[in-house]
């Protein structure tokens, strides 16, 4: 069972500081030192993308990708490894400097960047974003914006594919990270996304832990 027990702390404590993003640059410094763990760093290709890409591989040729809180680097290699041009962004400048070390003859661009106020150039340019456990990890008050970001990101006709943990509206929040309902993310369709599949997944993924429940949900960009 990952260890989020300081994760939980930092952010706490600077959400307390008014800086409710601030905390994921201290724990990949922290984590970086060995004081401390980064919980979803597990160096590898999230699971549930690649048993997306089994039974949904997509064309890739010519396309554009964009992966979302990258963390270590591991989905946004993948992607590239599939064909797509890809970038990647974290809000971490050290967890960017870690991908550029652990791959250092990458073709992916990654960059330091925050999801709540992203470039400009971003806005409509990408084929296919991934976004898996971000959300999550954002307080409840910052999601819509994310989430309008996030949608704006597509190109006309493109994808994004979400993975996040879920529960229902009438179920706790509970600690950080905070699962999210299917009220929530119905603001990807208001953002002028398609729903175009919905995945309710529960996976026993440590046997120390609770099975845990997510949604994984493909949506599309309207075309113009």
């Amino acid at each position: 069972m990952p260890d989020r027990t300081r994760a939980r702390e930092l952010a706490a404590e600077f959400d307390r500081k008014g800086d409710p993003t601030g905390w994921f640059e201290q724990l990949y410094r922290e984590g970086e030192a060995g004081k401390s763990t980064v919980p979803w760093g597990n160096l590898c290709p999230n699971p549930r993308l690649l048993e997306f890409w089994k039974t949904h591989p997509q064309l890739t040729a010519g396309k554009s990708a964009l992966t979302i809180g990258t963390g270590f680097g591991d989905d946004a290699e993948q992607l590239a490894a599939w064909g797509f041009r890809t970038t990647a962004f974290d809000i971490s400048e050290t967890a960017i400097r870690l991908c550029r070390k652990r791959f250092p003859d990458t073709s992916v661009e990654y960059l330091a960047a925050n999801l709540l106020e992203p470039p400009a150039a971003w806005r409509h340019s990408f084929h296919f974003v991934f976004e898996a456990n971000t959300l999550q990890v954002l307080p409840a008050a910052l999601r819509l914006r994310a989430i309008e970001n996030i949608a704006g990101f597509l190109r006309p006709g493109g994808l994004l594919l979400l993975i996040a943990r879920g529960r229902e509206l009438s179920e706790p929040a509970g600690d950080l990270p905070w699962p999210l309902t299917r009220t929530e993310l119905s603001a990807f369709v208001a953002a002028g996304l398609e729903d175009l599949s919905f995945e309710d997944l529960l996976a026993l993924e440590d046997p120390a832990d609770p099975p845990v429940r997510r949604f994984r949900v493909l949506y599309r960009a309207k075309s113009v």
